[in-house]
């Protein structure tokens, strides 16, 4: 019979791999979406230059894009585990050892993802965005963090909008970080996600 602690653990873990196979789903049709999004507007500019009348504002608008599928693309692949690793040390290892070198890599990978969330909560600062009224130019004034007052220079957007990928990617990295150590750690079996042919490193190998 299982001690309450011990089931708390289980439900807590489990708690944590829901979580992470949930915004990987939404992370899968975003990347759908902007990589669609992103060859219409390559198409589009290539178009409109072939024929003497180019849109201006294209060009940014793809930069962006690109920016967005990158760290959504990112942060999938780690859940996925497919980003990049060393491994001529943990091939030459042990099971045990080799399983906590594995531990310790995901331990830092969370441990950065935690720590790029709070870079971000301290750039972005919503609290001081929030006691200034949210008034960017008296917020700029009294911090000199002029963040909320920079726009795009062709789409003419707020800047801090585009860049709320930051701290999503800085959020869903941890989430992606924490269910993989709970597999690494045996707390949970090891999963396989729903639309995507390869689920790690070892499936694109073999």
């Amino acid at each position: 019979m299982q001690q309450p602690a011990q089931t708390r653990s289980n439900a807590l873990s489990r708690l944590v791999l829901d979580a992470s196979s949930a915004v990987l789903r939404v992370e899968r049709w975003l990347l759908l979406g902007l990589m669609a999004l992103l060859m219409v507007l390559i198409l589009v500019n290539v178009a409109t230059r072939y024929t003497g009348m180019p849109i201006y504002w294209i060009d940014e608008a793809a930069v962006y894009s690109v920016v967005w599928l990158t760290f959504i693309g990112g942060s999938a692949m780690t859940r996925l585990r497919m980003d990049f690793a060393v491994t001529l040390l943990s091939d030459r290892l042990g099971p045990r050892p080799a399983r906590a070198l594995k531990v310790l890599a995901g331990g830092g990978v969370l441990f950065f993802g935690i720590a790029l969330l709070a870079m971000c909560w301290i750039w972005m600062d919503p609290l001081g965005i929030a006691r200034a009224g949210f008034d960017a130019r008296e917020y700029a004034a009294e911090s000199f963090n002029f963040l909320y007052t920079e726009r795009t220079q062709t789409l003419n957007w707020p800047t801090w909008l585009l860049q709320t990928v930051l701290p999503l990617f800085a959020a869903t990295l941890t989430l992606h970080a924490a269910a993989n150590l709970v597999e690494d750690l045996g707390w949970q079996p090891r999963r396989r996600h729903e639309g995507f042919p390869s689920s790690d490193a070892e499936a694109v190998v073999n």
